[in-house]
């Protein structure tokens, strides 16, 4: 009499945290590339898995992307949480395109991301509030405008000079000062805030 076969059940597939290793990949690939090099079957080879196995996680180039934003708006929504004023707000926001320039490059490229995805919305909105409330902290005779155009005018100031700085267009002027001091000089030239 044969041995009565076991039967195993089905077993997926089993990578770790393979959604992780993609996004990791592909912000490597983005920081050295720019989103123009990014290829979902170029990530499959790296993590090792089947060219269709990203797929499952972000279905598309797009997905992936939008994901990447998503996470890159959340945190940015966390580190401008930890300001203690407007100016350190603008701080902040330079640190984190210094500590988060692939996530930086595809947060601010709509044609690149599905504007709809609730993931994104949810963390840009979280972003954009942490912002606000930078702002809100200021009294508008601070500012001498309207607190509304202030916040744009900062906001304006930390992304413009955040974007000089990655494409290293500020390496003349900042040469081997600490960026994130010299954007707190700006700030307190510009802005008369407390």
């Amino acid at each position: 009499m044969a041995p009565a076969e076991t039967k195993q059940p089905n077993r997926p597939y089993h990578h770790g945290d393979l959604r992780r290793a993609i996004l990791t990949a592909a912000l490597d690939v983005i920081a050295a590339d720019g989103p123009a090099g990014l290829s979902l079957r170029d990530l499959a080879r790296r993590a090792g898995v089947s060219h269709a196995a990203p797929a499952h996680h972000f279905r598309d180039r797009t997905g992936l992307l939008t994901a990447i934003a998503a996470e890159g708006f959340g945190l940015l929504a966390a580190t401008l949480k930890e300001a203690s004023d407007l100016k350190d707000a603008g701080v902040h926001y330079v640190r984190f395109a210094r500590e988060h320039p692939a996530h930086f490059q595809v947060m601010f490229t709509p044609e690149l991301l599905r504007a709809d995805d609730l993931e994104l919305t949810t963390a840009r909105a979280l972003a954009a509030d942490a912002l606000r409330t930078s702002v809100s902290a200021v009294q508008a005779e601070d500012f001498g405008i309207d607190s509304r155009l202030a916040g744009v005018a900062a906001w304006s100031l930390a992304h413009g000079f955040a974007t000089l700085l990655l494409s290293h267009n500020l390496d003349g002027p900042v040469g081997d000062k600490d960026p994130e001091e010299m954007f707190r000089t700006l700030a307190t030239t510009l802005f008369r805030t407390p």
